[in-house]
C-alpha cells in the first residue's frame, strides 16, 4: 500500500513544481496596488495633472487623484507638508512627484507586499530608486524643515491633519536626514531603497522621466520580475526535494 501512496505523493510534488514554474510572471507587471486610491487595473488617463502626466498612457491613478496629489492637505491622506512652516517649493515638487509615482505607476509590481492596515491591503517595499532622484530630492529639501524622520507614523492627527508630536523639534531636513539614503530609505518606512544604479541603467526606478521617450520603469520592472521569478523557482527546489525525501522515509 505504501508504494502507490509514495508514487502519488511524488507525482503531486512534481505537479506542484510544474505549477510553480509555470505561474504567470505578468502578475508582477502592469499591475496596481490594492490601496486607498488606486484603480483596480492600469489604463490610459489622458488628462492627468501636471507632474503626474508622465503616466497618462498607462496609469493606476485617475484624474482626480492626480489633481489632489498637487494640493496641500488634500483629501488623499490629509497630509500637511507644511508641518514645520512652509516647505520650499523646490522641495515640495519632489513630494508631489513621489505621490504621483506611488499613486500612478503600474511598474511597482515586483516590490508590492501585502499589509494588514485599515486603509490599504498592499504597500511597496524597497523599490530601488535611482541615485540621482534621491540625491536631488535630498539636496532640494535641505533648507526645508521637519520634526520627524519617519513620516508614516507617530504624528498627532487630532486636528484632522498631521502635526508634530509633543516634544518633537522642527529642524532642517539634514538634521533628520543626514544623507540622501537616510531620506529616501527612512521617510516612508523603507518604501524606497536608494540604488547604486543611475537613470537609464534599466536597473532602478525613475521618479522623474520624459514620457516622450517612453516610460523607462517598464524595463526595470520586467528585469526584476524575471529575476524574482527565477530566484523563486530555484528556491522552491530544495524545499520540494526535502519533502520528497521525508515522505519516502516515512512511507518506506
Amino acid at each position: 500500500m505504501a508504494q502507490p501512496i509514495t508514487t502519488q505523493l511524488l507525482l503531486l510534488l512534481v505537479w506542484g513544481s510544474a505549477v510553480w514554474a509555470a505561474r504567470p510572471r505578468t502578475e508582477l507587471l502592469n499591475v496596481c496596488m490594492d490601496a486607498k486610491h488606486h484603480k483596480e487595473k492600469p489604463s490610459p488617463e489622458d488628462k492627468l495633472h501636471e507632474q503626474c502626466s508622465p503616466w497618462k498612457k498607462n496609469a493606476c491613478c485617475n484624474v482626480n487623484t492626480s489633481q489632489e496629489a498637487h494640493k496641500d492637505i488634500s483629501y488623499l491622506y490629509r497630509f500637511n507638508w507644511d508641518h514645520c512652516g512652509q516647505m520650499e517649493p523646490n522641495c515640495k515638487r519632489h513630494f508631489i512627484q513621489d505621490t504621483c509615482l506611488y499613486e500612478c505607476s503600474p511598474n511597482l509590481g515586483p516590490w508590492i507586499q501585502q499589509v494588514d492596515q485599515s486603509w490599504r491591503k498592499e504597500r511597496i517595499l524597497n523599490v530601488p530608486l535611482c541615485k540621482e532622484d534621491c540625491q536631488s530630492w535630498w539636496e532640494d529639501c535641505r533648507t526645508s524643515y521637519t520634526c520627524k524622520s519617519n513620516w508614516h507614523k507617530g504624528w498627532n492627527w487630532t486636528s484632522g491633519s498631521n502635526q508634530c508630536p509633543v516634544g518633537a523639534v522642527c529642524q532642517p531636513f539634514h538634521v533628520y536626514f543626514p544623507t540622501p539614503a537616510a531620506l529616501c530609505n527612512e521617510i516612508w518606512s523603507h518604501s524606497y531603497k536608494v540604488s547604486q544604479y543611475s537613470q537609464g541603467s534599466g536597473r532602478c526606478i525613475q521618479m522623474w522621466f520624459n514620457p516622450a521617450q517612453g516610460n523607462p520603469n517598464e524595463e526595470v520592472a520586467k528585469f526584476y520580475a524575471e529575476a524574482m521569478s527565477g530566484a523563486g523557482l530555484r528556491g522552491a527546489w530544495p524545499l520540494l526535494l526535502g519533502l520528497a525525501l521525508v515522505l519516502l522515509q516515512l512511507l518506506s
